[in-house]
């Protein structure tokens, strides 16, 4: 009841006319920032497990103690560094004795995940800072785990730098660009298998296992590339110039990948046996804890069945250690919670085999031992294994799909709890040594708050409490976000939020937008703080409402992959039926509904405005997919399988089939460069509308990624969506 009352007071504080002093701005959100929640960042647990360091002022490494917070020592003061090279660094790894320090520099993007940089390492034995190579830019620096050498990539080549003796020797030398990398992913799997190293030191430090792409059958994509301003390409003044990159779509050629293994000590490189079949995926590759074996997933290309091998450094030679298959397909989220325990007796997975994502343990011969974690709901993070106190913790949504709580099981199984005691959503972040955690806790009306406890969940301290967010939200008045659930025609609940409009009058009727993602185990619908452009909006006079349509996160296997083989049939259903809802409300003006959404979202805004006809008076979609065949190989496929296989799937639920279904009015909106989803669809969607008749209107962010930003371009991008809105559906 408490609890009851104290939400209540803050949702009226919230709201009360007492203070309305400011005013909501789109400068708020795109430029200032004025209403995200502060969080704590870039705290790297010490391997004594009782202090942790922090980057400050950009020049400063600081160690402190967990348990006090107190100050314990200056690690590294580059002020302090006579002549040194460097003014500042953006990110450092330790080694892992903690005598030297990997300094980050110069840091350029390429892709989502990847960047080119320069290096430096810091001696603390000796008091040096020297740069790991004076040959050019590198990637993915990473120390050997007894500290005396670095590998990293290069021009798509892999090198290992010598730390006692300063040389730089080149473990490949074919890497060539939109030919060969070694050590680093292609476009596709940096993006949909979600990361950038493609090499592993062994725990003894004598090899280094890499992945090797061959890209040259791999269809190239080109973008033009204009002069453009923020930044401003200048040799492209004249004649734009292009960019061409290796982007395999639906149905395509993928790279061919091969795992390789470098001894050290021979300078010699074993080829590892993955297999005669060449069209297949290689997520990942994880070292055994005791070096004997390096483990190697291979996933087929319709990602239905997944192989862990073993391989003998040595020799190359394979054998098969684990198999994992799904009749559909198996979620990503196997590959980073396969989890290798440090004595190398077991290993942990997750798999949704008995409709929900949870937790099963494994021994080293690769059989099942026990299921850790079991229930209707579903195992959303695998944070880790505390050896001493044999207990694994995990995140789920165990109470809702809407909320994310800490639990903790042990090894035996007989010991299981929960250790956050906030409902809400809840994370955390793990020493090592399992000694200490970090969690962050919020809901609907609690903006971020993060605390240092104990491995039990006891508060040691709060690191951030956001009170000054929490003053400064009562200078505004701000509709908060409210729950609500209903059922579809078929008999599906689905949850949604909603803002209602400033000065709320339930006599009165307001214009709605709706605002989506809907894409595959994706969630917008979470008990968690957030203030943005949809605020905004309420302020103006309109009813925002989301929508989680089936597809969506946490609500098991069968809610999540329903979608299977037609993406965008339910979900577009969904919110057709969303908005039929949203207009039997008293409060709301049927006539004058919108729905936008971005990327998967702008594909959905699409399609429901084809399907809801008159139900839509207008939608934005901003960089929307219109048909998956534009698409890569790796997301779409794990939906769709190839055109080949699934062309009905592919074309009945694309937007390019139904153009002419559109009677509300579109703002369709793309960046030029982008590099995900290219400006093709929205090309080839335009030349459809104007063919079937279909008037709406446009706008092309020159040079601009999938992120649509840079200079003045996400303000320009949302005031334009606003103006629409404003122009379309006020009266």
């Amino acid at each position: 009841m408490q609890k009851f009352i104290f939400l209540l007071i803050l949702l009226i504080g919230l709201s009360s006319p007492t203070f309305s002093q400011q005013k909501l701005s789109i400068e708020d959100f795109q430029q200032y920032g004025t209403f995200v929640p502060r969080n704590v960042s870039g705290l790297y647990s010490m391997k004594d497990g009782l202090h942790y360091s922090t980057l400050e002022n950009g020049n400063k490494i600081v160690k402190y103690s967990y348990k006090t917070g107190n100050q314990a020592e200056i690690i590294f003061d580059l002020s302090t560094v006579e002549n040194a090279p460097i003014q500042s660094f953006s990110s450092y790894e330790f080694s892992d004795d903690e005598t030297k320090i990997l300094l980050t520099t110069a840091q350029q993007q390429i892709y989502r995940r990847s960047f080119t940089a320069q290096y430096y390492v810091w001696n603390s034995v000796t008091k040096e800072l020297t740069s790991l190579s004076d040959k050019g830019h590198q990637q993915l620096a990473t120390f050997s785990p007894d500290g005396e050498r670095v590998a990293f990539v290069r021009d798509n080549n892999l090198f290992v730098k010598s730390l006692k003796f300063g040389t730089e020797s080149q473990v490949t030398n074919d890497g060539k660009y939109n030919e060969i990398i070694n050590g680093a992913p292609d476009w596709v799997y940096e993006e949909e298998f979600e990361f950038n190293k493609a090499f592993a030191w062994s725990p003894d430090s004598k090899f280094l296992a890499f992945i090797r792409f061959d890209e040259t059958e791999v269809p190239e994509f080109s973008m033009t590339m204009f002069k453009g301003q923020a930044p401003s390409l200048d040799d492209n003044a004249l004649y734009p110039g292009q960019y061409t990159f290796r982007y395999p779509k639906a149905g395509e050629k993928n790279s061919t990948v091969s795992v390789h293994v470098y001894d050290l000590k021979s300078k010699t490189t074993e080829k590892a046996d993955v297999g005669t079949e060449t069209d297949q995926y290689i997520p990942r590759i994880k070292w055994m804890a005791d070096a004997a074996d390096l483990a190697v997933m291979r996933l087929n290309r319709r990602q239905n069945q997944l192989d862990v091998l073993l391989v003998n450094p040595f020799t190359g030679d394979s054998r098969m250690f684990f198999n994992e298959k799904n009749k559909r397909y198996i979620e990503d989220v196997f590959l980073d919670d396969f989890t290798i325990l440090p004595d190398n007796d077991y290993m942990v997975i997750n798999s949704e085999r008995s409709g929900f994502s949870h937790l099963y343990l494994y021994n080293r011969q690769g059989y099942e031992v026990r299921q850790l974690t079991s229930g209707d709901y579903d195992v959303t993070k695998f944070y880790g294994f505390d050896p001493k106190k044999k207990l694994f913790y995990y995140q789920a949504a165990k109470e809702s799909p809407m909320q994310r709580e800490i639990y903790y099981v042990s090894l035996d199984g007989k010991k299981q709890g929960r250790l956050s005691t906030e409902d809400g959503t809840n994370d955390a972040e793990f020493s090592a040594g399992f000694q200490y955690y970090i969690s962050t806790y919020t809901n609907l009306t609690t903006p971020t708050q993060t605390t240092l406890r104990s491995a039990d969940g006891k508060s040691i301290r709060v690191l951030e409490d956001n009170k000054a967010l929490e003053e400064k939200l009562a200078g505004y008045k701000i509709s908060p976000r409210e729950f609500f659930q209903f059922e579809t025609s078929e008999g599906i609940k689905l949850n949604g939020w909603m803002i209602k409009p400033e000065n709320f009058d339930p006599n009165k009727k307001y214009p709605v937008v709706m605002t989506q993602y809907s894409g595959p185990n994706s969630q917008q619908v979470l008990d968690q703080f957030t203030i943005d452009w949809h605020n905004y909006l309420a302020q103006e006079g309109f009813l925002v409402a989301c929508i989680d349509p089936r597809g969506t996160a946490a609500r098991g296997e069968d809610f999540r992959k329903c979608t299977y083989l037609q993406l965008g049939k339910y979900e577009s259903n969904d919110q057709v039926e969303a908005a039929k809802y949203l207009g039997s409300l008293p409060f709301v003006d049927k006539d004058n509904i919108a729905i936008w959404g971005w990327s998967y979202g702008g594909f959905m805004t699409l399609l429901s405005l084809e399907k809801g006809g008159d139900i839509f008076k207008a939608g934005i979609a901003v960089a929307p997919v219109t048909n998956w065949r534009f698409y890569d190989t790796v997301y779409t496929e794990r939906f769709m399988r190839t055109p080949r296989e699934n062309p009905d799937g592919y074309d009945d639920n694309s937007p390019l089939s139904h153009p002419e279904d559109i009677k509300g009015r579109l703002l369709l909106i793309h960046g030029s460069a982008d590099d995900n989803v290219h400006v093709q669809n929205s090309m080839e969607f335009s030349e459809a509308l104007v063919q079937a008749g279909v008037q709406f209107d446009m706008a092309i962010y020159t040079n601009r990624n999938h992120g649509i930003y840079g200079g003045n371009t996400r303000m320009h991008l949302y005031r334009k969506m606003t103006d629409f809105l404003k122009m379309n559906l006020m009266k």
